[in-house]
């Protein structure tokens, strides 16, 4: 039987090649998108899949969604943005807006999706963190602290939802070449490379692989787990 995905943020780079790889495994697609729908529905074409409008951070619309796609296998929790400022200079807006993506919007997906999952007794939520929320970085205090709190929100439902059978695990990204990323100087990026003892950059297909083997039966046993994908940057 065809798995059901929904990837949130599929149409960005590690969104993407997320959904790629689950189209690949056969999987029914869903990409969602909260603004780009050329390449949400371009990926669609491309995949077999479907492309879905919806603001994570919007509850009402999230519960909407949940509604017109069902039940799911698997939930990938991805829709993210990030914000490179002093603590202290940050906007209230950019700050709300982050949260509201980052942490909120990972919480109100999981909640609309989850008892579809309770009530067939099988699931897998896959949220994607950041290596920052392990750790912390300067001038990304309120993206470390919303992703910190993926990684928290993923150990507490993956304890919750067991007795469902549902796993809950998380993967954490290093330094992922997306055009989040952009803004780096050639000379930035040196400097950053250095500081990964693999000495090379993520690709967001090192991320898709990882999250696909989460939501494997080669995962089984695993739930309530952090997995870096960070090339040595974070142990």
């Amino acid at each position: 039987m065809q798995r059901k995905v929904l990837v949130t943020g599929g149409s960005g780079g590690i969104g993407a090649a997320i959904c790629r790889r689950f189209a690949a495994d056969g999987c029914l697609v869903y990409i969602n998108y909260r603004s780009s729908q050329g390449k949400a529905e371009q990926l669609a074409a491309e995949t077999g899949g479907i492309a879905v409008r919806f603001d994570v951070s919007d509850t009402e619309a999230v519960r909407r969604a949940a509604e017109e796609i069902g039940s799911l296998d698997i939930l990938v929790n991805n829709a993210g943005v990030s914000e490179v400022e002093l603590f202290t200079s940050l906007s209230d807006d950019r700050a709300r807006r982050l949260l509201d993506t980052d942490l909120a919007g990972t919480l109100n997906c999981s909640r609309s999706f989850l008892p579809g999952m309770i009530r067939r007794h099988s699931g897998c939520i896959i949220n994607i963190s950041s290596m920052w929320g392990e750790v912390g970085a300067s001038c990304e205090v309120d993206y470390s602290a919303a992703k910190a709190g993926v990684i928290g929100f993923t150990k507490a439902l993956a304890k919750e939802t067991a007795p469902s059978g549902i796993r809950v695990n998380c993967v954490s990204p290093g330094f992922i070449m997306t055009e989040m990323n952009s803004r780096y100087t050639q000379e930035e990026l040196e400097a950053i490379r250095e500081e990964i003892p693999l000495g090379i950059f993520g690709t967001p297909e090192h991320v898709a692989e990882a999250v696909e083997f989460l939501a494997s039966d080669r995962a089984s046993y695993i739930t309530g787990q952090v997995l870096g994908v960070n090339g040595g940057m974070v142990i």
